[in-house]
């Protein structure tokens, strides 16, 4: 049976990257809300060697996530999910971006795990975002909400500008949504693991893709406080997706990896003039 990598947010940037950094044994199925985007990618994929297949889903829909999966599970034996699909501040408003961010968390992690064998891997995409928001914002008990309230959840996390200041209302449900998903993720690293699915996180920091450009000039701070002073390159980023979700990872499960150029820790070792 042939083995299936599925990609959300696979028709550019990090997606489209990591699925360029995948065997080439695999079949992909990259996903997005765009078909010509997701066409023109199985399109280069296709020039590279690959055997792989375009399925428009909306990960914010429960839905159309499930029918996904059946569509991933139809192909062969789904080893790989690489939940890549997000919303940036500057892409939509705050209660878009909890649905899509977190929620569509949720549905991929809950709808592929129902057809995932042992030995399969999930990845979620997180941000370095998620590290930079004050630690007692990520409230459990309001993110447990997500798998039995998914309304209530998103009224709390939207109720959460109104009580701070200093914050853009799009910027902290954006850093919520991502501390959420490295919560989330870790949960279910514990939940599915006895079922052999490891799943895990990674949170990149500003990268070179037009999600990256956009945020650039609000995240431009984060440049100066990298090793290297510079962002990321999506091939970088998806090399090390990749190899987050490769099977021979298979004791790296529960924990966020951080592929930011160092530009959290460098809080602490750059000097602002």
């Amino acid at each position: 049976m042939k083995k299936v990598c599925v990609i959300t947010g696979g028709g550019s940037g990090m997606g489209l990257a990591t699925a360029k950094c995948m065997p080439k044994d695999k079949v992909i199925v990259v996903t997005g809300r765009t078909l010509s985007k997701l066409e023109n990618a199985v399109k280069e994929l296709n020039e590279l060697g690959y055997e792989a297949y375009a399925k428009t889903c909306d990960t914010s829909n429960r839905e159309q996530v499930r029918e996904l999966a059946e569509y991933a599970a139809s192909l062969g034996e789904i080893t790989n999910v690489i939940n890549s699909a997000g919303l940036s501040p500057a892409m939509a408003e705050p209660e878009k971006l909890i649905r899509v961010n977190a929620l569509g968390t949720v549905y991929v992690n809950q709808e592929f795990a129902k057809l995932m064998k042992a030995g399969s891997a999930i990845v979620d995409i997180s941000s370095n975002s998620a590290y930079i928001l004050p630690g007692f914002l990520a409230n459990e008990k309001t993110f447990a909400l997500a798998e039995t309230d998914e309304e209530k959840f998103v009224k709390k996390i939207l109720s959460l500008p109104n009580k701070l200041k200093g914050y853009k209302a799009s910027g902290l449900a954006y850093g919520l949504s991502k501390k959420f998903v490295i919560w989330y993720a870790a949960k279910s690293a514990y939940a599915l693991g006895e079922k052999g699915i490891r799943v895990c996180s990674l949170s990149p920091g500003l990268i070179s893709t037009d999600m990256g450009a956009l945020e650039a000039e609000e995240g431009g701070s984060l440049i100066e406080t990298t090793a290297e002073k510079r962002m990321g390159k999506a091939e970088e980023l998806g090399f090390a997706i990749a190899s987050v979700a490769d099977e021979r990872n298979g004791y790296l499960a529960g924990v966020d990896v951080l592929v930011d150029g160092g530009s959290v820790i460098g809080k602490k070792f750059v000097k602002k003039n």
